[in-house]
């Protein structure tokens, strides 16, 4: 029973920016999951959480998770994050490992962008005194790069797709959509694209140049949308350069990827108490912990923790997830008195769905079978009746009742 919908995020970068380690502290487990949502987990995908409010103190009960993590009224919900392959000025024509990066990118649904906000790494990725390199260079290299590996795909037969949506009189849509599926863009996608640049669906062939780059930069933007991770925060050139890449057009996430994994595998070791995108951490053990370590941890709090909040790494996620991939929470439960399944466990499953998720299609998502045989469901906290149209909302618990059982 996955805990998402299928929803796959991207970790992306050029060498050194730190894309490792964010990929590395995302994907340290605090604790073991009983029902492991993803089957098969290759060298380069992980399982990180999206971090959200539990519901089981609203309802004053004690829930038992099963395919998620509660920790101490925090619900981390497991999601699948892959580790794209380092990326070189060219990648799009093969240059480096062009071609597993541009691979790995088309089966991500949303990108999170490792950029060494300190400047301490060129354009190749090697590193160089802290404030040498622009950071901002970094994000127009990228776009640059995936847009012109879509355009190329599009390139090798636009003409015929355009003379095909002209003859046969159907539109863009319906060709495109078909040429691009293997990239994970979909018809909605492409809709909004030629919405956005205001341009004839029924008259593709009579598109531009400009028009049809116009066209794939603004479908990259939708179909791979994008937040920054403004890493290694903690040095000082760094502070003005995130300023500078908030004035672009995507959301900017301070970070130090390395405090996180710092903080991560000292609670991982039991030396202090702390949940992933907390503000804080407590020391635990300090007899186990030498001086160097306790200089560390201090500093990780001062320079990062107080000034920033976070350490950004959780924020990440949970942004790339609720906001870029708008995805909510919703608890699946059979016994609406108990909060429970069949097997008596109260609040078991958390899944992220998308918003706008209708309760039947929630029922197709448990599991085909039920959604077949749905007849109703049942919002448990206000014990009411709701349609197969009905919209599910953020942290609903649902029940699906159907001609075979509840769920």
């Amino acid at each position: 029973m996955p805990a998402s919908y299928s929803r796959l995020l991207g970790v992306i970068g050029k060498p050194n920016t730190g894309k490792s380690t964010f990929f590395s502290a995302a994907t340290l487990a605090t604790a073991e999951i009983a029902n492991y949502p993803f089957t098969t987990i290759k060298p380069n995908r992980g399982v990180g959480y999206v971090r959200t409010l539990c519901v089981h103190p609203e309802f004053k009960v004690q829930d038992n998770p099963n395919n998620s993590l509660c920790l101490d009224g925090v619900r981390l919900v497991p999601v699948e994050l892959i580790d794209v392959a380092g990326l070189v000025p060219g990648a799009w024509e093969g240059r480096g490992l062009g071609n597993q990066f541009l691979d790995e990118i088309r089966r991500a649904d949303a990108l999170v962008h490792i950029v060494d906000a300190s400047g301490g790494t060129d354009c190749e990725g090697k590193v160089c005194k802290p404030g040498e390199h622009d950071p901002l260079e970094d994000v127009r290299f990228l776009e640059k790069e995936i847009t012109m590996w879509m355009a190329s795909i599009l390139k090798k037969d636009w003409v015929k797709v355009a003379r095909t949506a002209e003859t046969e009189k159907k539109g863009i849509y319906g060709p495109l959509e078909e040429r691009l599926s293997g990239l994970g863009i979909k018809r909605s996608h492409i809709f909004e694209a030629v919405r956005k640049e205001n341009l004839n669906p029924d008259k593709p062939a009579g598109w531009s140049d400009d028009d049809f780059m116009r066209f794939v930069d603004t479908l990259r933007r939708i179909s791979k949308p994008m937040l920054i991770v403004a890493n290694k925060i903690d040095l000082p050139t760094a502070e003005a350069n995130v300023e500078r890449l908030k004035k672009l057009d995507y959301t900017v996430i301070p970070a130090s990827c390395e405090a996180e994994l710092g903080l991560r595998r000292a609670a991982e070791r039991k030396l202090i108490e702390y949940r992933p995108g907390d503000g804080d951490f407590k020391i635990a053990q300090p007899e186990k912990l030498q001086p160097a370590q306790i200089k560390a941890l201090d500093a990780i709090r001062e320079k990062i923790l107080v000034k920033y909040g976070s350490t950004g790494v959780q924020e990440a996620i949970n942004t790339a997830y609720f906001k870029l991939l708008n995805m909510i929470t919703v608890y699946p439960v059979e016994d609406v008195e108990h909060l429970s399944n069949h097997n008596g466990k109260v609040l078991p499953d958390a899944y992220l769905i998308p918003q706008g998720t209708t309760a039947h299609q929630f029922a197709y998502i448990i599991h085909t079978e039920l959604g077949e045989s749905f007849l109703y469901a049942v919002n448990a906290r206000h014990k009411t009746r709701i349609g197969e149209d009905a919209v599910l909302k953020d942290k609903d618990v649902i029940s699906i009742v159907s001609t075979k059982r509840r769920a």
